[in-house]
């Protein structure tokens, strides 16, 4: 009895301190929310969506920023997302199965499926793995290097735009991964029953399946970049513009990096306009969440 007690009583203790951990970084969250909407709030409007960054706080505005951030988001989705997917999809339908068919063939081919499976198969896996979690300012460096310098595009938002795919990139392939894991293996088998091949099977049965979960990964990594700073500060991105980026070779900014600018200012009108630029990129997000839980439960019913 006494054994009972002392179980339960752990289990009472352990279970409140899991809602506590729930209760207070959102309490913190909602703080802070708070704070930022009664301050900036009444800064929003039409006319700060649509002018230019000013001198004088009341006639500044976001348009640059906001038109950069979604030249931004257009360039990671069409570039992070089609190379995620595709990484996922070889690495689970492809290495793995080549691998698995080698180990019973005979001769040069089996010794060559069984090292790609346990070396190259290995390496991408653990260089992806580690890639995540690298801090977002050194992929500023090397988009620094690499789309800068090397390739000449300058510092343009085609670079800043490639620069946070990389960021991204191996989030979306780990998600991707996961979701295509919990597609059952008896639907391929009945696919390959059929007769199809293994594109057929990956078309029409995996993706299906695996693109609630593909899509939600996806949108939730491009909403991690929208709120990126350091990487395109790297870059070269502008802090103080009056234009919009007219094509992908334009020079741009984002509006984390405008909100950035005007909180680095010793005027407290500007801190205001911060705010509200804070309450438009929240607001973005949160959309682009809504959209993710909205598609996911579509897609789920559908297939």
């Amino acid at each position: 009895m006494q054994r009972k007690r002392s179980s339960r009583v752990g289990e009472t203790i352990f279970k409140y301190v899991c809602l506590a951990s729930v209760i207070i970084p959102l309490s913190l969250l909602v703080l802070l929310f708070g704070n930022v909407l009664m301050d900036g709030l009444g800064r929003l409007s039409w006319q700060f969506i649509t002018s230019y960054p000013a001198r004088h706080a009341s006639e500044a505005g976001i348009l640059p920023g906001l038109v950069g951030s979604v030249y931004l988001i257009l360039i990671v989705g069409l570039v992070a997302l089609p190379v995620g997917v595709g990484a996922a999809i070889f690495l689970e339908e492809y290495a793995t199965t080549d691998a698995a068919r080698a180990q019973y063939a005979k001769g040069p081919k089996r010794w060559f499926g069984l090292l790609w499976n346990r070396w190259l198969a290995n390496l991408i896996e653990v260089n992806v793995a580690n890639l995540a979690g690298v801090p977002s300012v050194i992929y500023g460096l090397l988009g620094l290097e690499i789309f800068v310098r090397v390739v000449g595009l300058g510092r343009s938002v085609l670079a800043g735009g490639l620069t946070l795919a990389l960021l991204v990139l191996p989030i979306i392939i780990i998600a991707s991964r996961e979701a295509i894991r919990t597609v059952p293996r008896h639907l391929r088998e009945a696919a390959y029953g059929l007769g199809a091949t293994r594109w057929q099977v990956v078309r029409e049965v995996v993706l299906p399946s695996a693109f609630p979960g593909i899509l939600t990964g996806a949108i939730l990594a491009i909403s991690r970049a929208i709120g990126e700073t350091a990487p395109i500060i790297v870059i070269g991105a502008l802090t103080y513009i009056t234009f919009v980026p007219e094509c992908l070779s334009s020079e741009f900014t984002a509006l984390p990096i405008q909100i950035f600018n005007w909180v680095s200012r010793p005027q407290p009108d500007f801190a205001i306009n911060a705010a509200a630029g804070i309450i438009v990129l929240l607001c973005t997000v949160m959309m682009l969440n809504a959209l993710a839980v909205l598609l996911r439960n579509h897609l789920q019913r559908r297939y």
